[in-house]
């Protein structure tokens, strides 16, 4: 077995240290997690030692494994010197995590604003719902999300702030006195707008019923155009989706922030620049026409 070391695979050594952990570092590197139990087998292998030893359900570096990881980083540390005094180009790649929406009117500003100040980074993005997101920032899996802060702790940095707005069918009419039952289209659980759509019925006594449910935002609006219950939404600048109308006779719940979440251990200066891209879009005069699933 050769005794060279391949970077990368001291790399994934420093990421596991890091991250706490291999799915975490997995996620971070951007590769699958049996690739990264590779690269691990691999330096193993290379060195002839035990770097990782089972601990409960994780795993814990040997005492060999603390000593190549010190070595790991030196050598990682003096080859990034020597590529940075040759000004050799290296990509960085930042993941970005959209909902639905704001995918079509804030990531573009802020994609446009990271290669203004970054010419090197390229940015790649990711498509989900809130509650998806949040998980896959806190997993190292993408570096930046912008997500619906309906709960309140979600964490990050507010951006702006979207009312929430009952929409329904045109044709909708809300129940008769002598029925307490109303029925809602909701996002598919765990939602935070869904909880709270049904905490503010609720306090007004009505019984909520959900008729239908979906993961996407298309989803939902398909069954509020439909006429098969009313459903709870963000929005901004009064937009009101096709095909639906808004409804002011039913409890006001407030607004949501749209919040900015960063993964642990990302460059602040990129964190900076989106946060920044990200408040002055919503700054401006062109406000952000968008709705945000949950």
């Amino acid at each position: 077995m050769s005794s060279t070391l391949d970077l990368e695979h001291l790399r994934t050594l420093v990421a596991i240290a890091e991250c706490g952990g291999f799915s975490r570092a997995a996620a971070a590197r951007h590769i699958s997690q049996p690739a990264l139990s590779q690269h691990v087998r691999l330096l193993e292998r290379a060195l002839k030692r035990k770097l990782f030893a089972k601990e409960g359900r994780g795993m814990r570096l040997t005492a060999d494994g603390e000593a190549v990881l010190a070595e790991a980083r030196r050598i990682l540390a003096v080859h990034d010197e020597a590529l940075a005094r040759l000004r050799v180009p290296q990509e960085q790649v930042v993941v970005v995590g959209s909902t639905e929406h704001s995918a079509e009117h804030v990531l573009p500003e802020m994609i446009r604003a990271l290669a203004d100040a970054f010419p090197g980074v390229t940015t790649r993005f990711e498509i989900g719902r809130s509650t998806q997101l949040e998980d896959a920032v806190g997993r190292g899996a993408i570096d930046l999300a912008f997500v619906l802060a309906s709960r309140g702790n979600e964490g990050g940095r507010e951006i702006g702030r979207l009312p929430l707005s009952w929409y329904a069918a045109p044709s909708w009419q809300p129940p008769r006195p002598d029925d307490d039952t109303i029925e809602l289209v909701a996002f598919e659980e765990p939602c935070a707008l869904r909880e709270r759509a049904m905490a503010a019925l609720g306090a007004e006594g009505w019984r909520v019923t959900v008729a239908a449910q979906s993961s996407t935002l298309e989803g939902v609006l398909a069954g509020v155009r439909a006429g098969i219950g009313v459903a709870l939404l963000p929005s901004v600048a009064g937009r009101v989706p096709s095909g639906v109308v808004a409804r002011d006779d039913l409890p006001a719940v407030g607004s949501a922030g749209l919040n900015v979440l960063a993964r642990r251990g990302l460059d602040a200066d990129v964190e900076a620049t989106a946060l920044d891209a990200g408040e002055a879009f919503f700054a401006t005069s062109q406000a952000p026409r968008l709705l945000v699933a949950g």
